[in-house]
């Protein structure tokens, strides 16, 4: 069994999490977005990110505004909708529940090893 492949299959699972979570204190650009994921050391490039703001955007949780930069093309700034805020707050109950299972699971194996 490969660990390196599940890992990436946990961080997966969380990066439309974390990318919610990013944007739930105000509008980002994706560049913005990947340095905060860097700095909780979840890195992500653009390739991955783009098709995600897409889908999420797609599916009702963000939007979008271009303004005008000074230093090349207009770029896309993303913000939470009030269904994506909705969302986040449901995720965000059932991360804690989750993380609260798991800790216990793992602090009662430790406990018997």
């Amino acid at each position: 069994m490969n660990i390196e492949n599940n890992k990436a299959q946990m961080r997966k699972g969380v990066l439309e999490f974390c990318i919610l979570c990013i944007l739930s204190d105000g509008e980002h650009y994706p560049t913005e977005i990947i340095e905060r994921m860097k700095e909780g050391k979840l890195l992500i490039v653009e390739g991955t990110l783009y098709p995600l703001l897409t889908r999420l955007k797609n599916d009702g949780l963000l939007a979008y505004r271009w303004v005008e930069s000074q230093s090349g093309p207009p770029r896309k700034y993303f913000t939470l909708t009030e269904q994506g805020q909705a969302f986040l707050k449901e995720l965000l109950d059932s991360w804690k529940e989750l993380t609260e299972s798991v800790n216990h699971i793992i602090e009662q194996t430790q406990k018997t090893n």
